[in-house]
């Protein structure tokens, strides 16, 4: 089978994309950082946590939400569990299985980080882009993740759609709830 090169216009539009893929975690995690003390990446495992109910996931399901493989994420999870931000415990429904659970204090860490993100992501992303690209976005990511994502799913544990006051979901803390 012969190699389908890309055309000038394919080449240019990966040069950008791929600079986007590249560049947009540093800044992520740069604004984490600087204002939360944490990583992008650990915001993401709390905000993950925070989608549930029970504000409790399977270390395997968390892994799989955030992308991560088990010892990465397990790192991570042992970090925030020292800081007093998540907590692990051995599953009910199965004694192999870990749980990790956002505590109280993980859960007020993830509101007051979430302004920030939110206005890091605001800024650096939907405010270049018009309505019609933002649906555009849409479009695309969930084309490109349908061939590269399990069933095509972004990041989200939740069930569905949640009222911005809804404490402990993700959803609700990129809204802006006040914390209650």
């Amino acid at each position: 089978m012969a190699t389908r090169w890309l055309d000038d216009e394919e080449q240019a539009t990966w040069r950008s994309f791929i600079a986007v893929v590249e560049l947009l975690p540093g800044v992520l995690d740069t604004q984490m950082r600087h204002e939360s003390g944490l990583t992008h990446f650990d915001y993401l495992v709390l905000a993950m946590l925070s989608e549930d109910p029970q504000r409790t996931l399977r270390m395997t399901a968390l892994a799989g939400w955030t992308n991560a493989t088990l010892p990465r994420l397990s790192h991570v999870v042992r970090r925030l569990e020292g800081r007093g931000l998540v907590e692990r415990f051995p599953c009910p429904e199965d004694a192999r299985a870990t749980n990790a659970r956002l505590t109280d204090r993980g859960w007020d860490t993830l509101v007051a980080a979430a302004p920030g993100h939110v206005e890091t992501v605001r800024g650096q992303v939907f405010d270049a882009l018009t309505p019609e690209q933002v649906g555009q976005l849409a479009g695309i990511a969930q084309a490109i993740l349908g061939r590269i994502s399990p069933g095509g799913r972004p990041l989200s544990p939740g069930a569905g759609p949640v009222s911005p006051g809804q404490r402990g979901t993700a959803e609700a803390v990129t809204t802006g709830p006040a914390p209650a």
